[in-house]
């Protein structure tokens, strides 16, 4: 699987670190930048080539996206068509109800195809668990999930 990576000054170091991470994994990775780390860059600029291609090729390949808080990164993220985008900041590996956590719902239930990070409020580690954890989780396909999707893809505000 081919997955599109990018993240501003505040994702760049950990992006690095999943560049390496996911090659080992054996994906495919296209680095869209920041390829230096600059304090006055903007994360349009690198989370827009992410997007778009997310966006061109929404169920053949995946985004991950970085940023300080993930957030931001999301919201620009979800403009694009086709794209869902679900953002991780931390926490949220735990298991609700014993069975499922917030990471594998994301997929399960919306099959997110970009995942952001909060850079800032996450370490390496669990950055590298929550992207396997992310990747390895398949959609569920399901009737009320799929007719959910359709209504988000055909949304025109």
């Amino acid at each position: 699987m081919k997955i599109f990576i990018g993240s501003d000054h505040a994702g760049f170091g950990l992006k690095s670190k999943l560049v390496t991470f996911l090659g080992e994994l054996g994906y495919e990775v296209i680095d869209k930048g920041t390829f230096e780390y600059n304090e006055e860059d903007d994360f349009p600029d690198f989370i827009s080539a992410v997007a778009r291609e997310v966006s061109l090729h929404p169920n053949e390949v995946k985004g991950i996206i970085l940023g300080g808080s993930g957030q931001g990164e999301a919201m620009f993220a979800n403009r694009f068509s086709h794209v869902r985008a679900t953002v991780y900041y931390g926490g949220g590996i735990s298991q609700v109800d014993g069975t499922e956590s917030i990471i594998r719902l994301s997929r399960d239930h919306n099959d997110a195809n970009i995942l952001s990070l909060g850079a800032r409020f996450i370490t390496q580690d669990e950055a590298m668990q929550v992207v396997h954890e992310w990747l390895e989780t398949p959609f569920s396909g399901s009737e009320r999930h799929k007719r959910r999707i359709i209504k988000m893809d055909n949304i025109h505000g």
